[in-house]
């Protein structure tokens, strides 16, 4: 078998692993079993405990962002384009369930130097919302500060609706836009002083 399919097999265990019990619970013989490979075969590849972790870390940021990235990206209106960003973000969190509570919770969780990967992420996703709330509000506005409350909602929004609520990604983006698109309405409508 090629170097990066086992490779590939041996991280999506790791995830899936990481992800339902956690990085202090996850032992690296329950990955390699899950793998179907050797535990010497799980440290060959891929080293240390840390730097599996940290590599499902980046592997599932990156696949997160450019879901969203691609989503965002093109001409269309900003509110067209946010829209499809969010629906975009819940529907990869909501198909990738164990993903997401690796960089949702368990990253966090554990402190440096996992936080910091999270944190890239989630910097690049609210730069993203911070460009389009600020094509939107066509004025000055705190473009990055509606972001960091924009992604901090749709977090929460994914963690509660991959949960026992069980929100369709369609809702939860619909939902999250009825919620901010009236407040950024406002902007576009007053040159983005919300003052007025």
């Amino acid at each position: 078998m090629p170097r990066e399919v086992r490779e590939r097999q041996m991280m999506d265990a790791a995830v899936r692993t990481f992800g339902r019990r956690g990085y202090q619970a996850a032992s690296m013989d329950e990955i390699a079993e899950l793998a179907g490979v050797s535990k010497p075969l799980v440290y060959l590849y891929l080293h240390s405990k840390e730097e599996l972790f940290t590599s499902c870390i980046r592997r599932e940021s990156r696949a997160l962002l450019a879901v969203v990235a691609a989503a965002v990206e093109g001409e269309g209106a900003a509110e067209e384009r946010l829209s499809a960003g969010l629906l975009a973000f819940f529907t990869h969190t909501a198909e990738h369930p164990d993903a997401w509570a690796v960089l949702s919770r368990q990253a966090r969780a554990q402190g440096e130097p996992f936080a910091t990967e999270a944190e890239r992420m989630r910097a690049e996703i609210a730069g993203y919302v911070a460009e389009l709330i600020g094509a939107a509000a066509q004025g000055p506005c705190d473009a990055e500060g509606l972001a960091q409350a924009l992604v901090g909602a749709a977090e929460s929004l994914a963690n509660w609706a991959n949960g026992p609520a069980g929100m369709l990604p369609r809702q939860a983006a619909a939902t999250l836009m009825s919620l901010v698109w009236a407040g950024l309405g406002s902007l576009t409508a007053h040159g983005g002083d919300l003052s007025k």
